[in-house]
């Protein structure tokens, strides 16, 4: 069994129940850990037998630029979709991180963290 994490993927998004956010936007972080098995592609190093890094980035991606209110929500569509697209997948944990959110005061991050 592996955990093959990407972490610091960097995203200029739309997310927040705040107008403002949803119209000026804000950078976010996501980080990426899967358990899943890496035998066969241990033995043979060929691509098709485990996780393809650029292909989950991309899916990530895609569900980044979808517009929501809540973080939880993003990470709930982020693990459903890398379990529909993903079915080696055992196990996944995803963290986001909103940079300098409007909350009252010097903040450099809120995350959630969500795992399935």
């Amino acid at each position: 069994m592996a955990h093959i994490s990407i972490e610091g993927m960097e995203f200029f998004a739309h997310h927040g129940c705040m107008k403002e956010e949803q119209m000026i936007g804000t950078r976010f972080f996501v980080d990426l850990v899967i358990e899943t098995e890496t035998l066969e592609a241990e033995k043979t190093d060929d691509l098709s037998k485990t996780v393809n890094y650029q292909a989950v980035y991309e899916l990530i991606a895609g569900e980044m630029r979808i517009r929501s209110k809540l973080l939880e929500h993003v990470a709930r569509r982020i693990l459903e979709r890398i379990y529909e697209h993903f079915p080696q997948i055992l196990k996944a944990e995803v963290k986001i991180c909103k940079l300098n959110p409007p909350v009252g005061g010097k903040v450099e991050r809120v995350c959630v963290l969500l795992r399935k």
